[in-house]
């Protein structure tokens, strides 16, 4: 997921997916901590996925106090 399909998602829709790779990020921890995750390069590709989201989600709220 990349920065220009984020900004073309609408605020909800960015929330959703934050809650989406939340929940995937628990499930990474829980498995690395038990010893059965396979992809670990995943648990940074989900960390940076939500870090990127929360970035757009923060521009697109300071956007929208400026116009007012």
């Amino acid at each position: 997921m990349n920065a220009v399909e984020i900004r073309a998602m609408s605020a909800d829709q960015i929330k959703d997916e934050i809650v989406t790779l939340k929940k995937e990020q628990f499930n990474l921890r829980f498995q690395q901590a038990t010893g059965q995750l396979e992809k670990t390069a995943r648990v940074r590709v989900v960390r940076r996925d939500i870090a990127r989201l929360k970035t757009v989600l923060r521009a697109k709220a300071n956007e929208t106090k400026g116009e007012g």
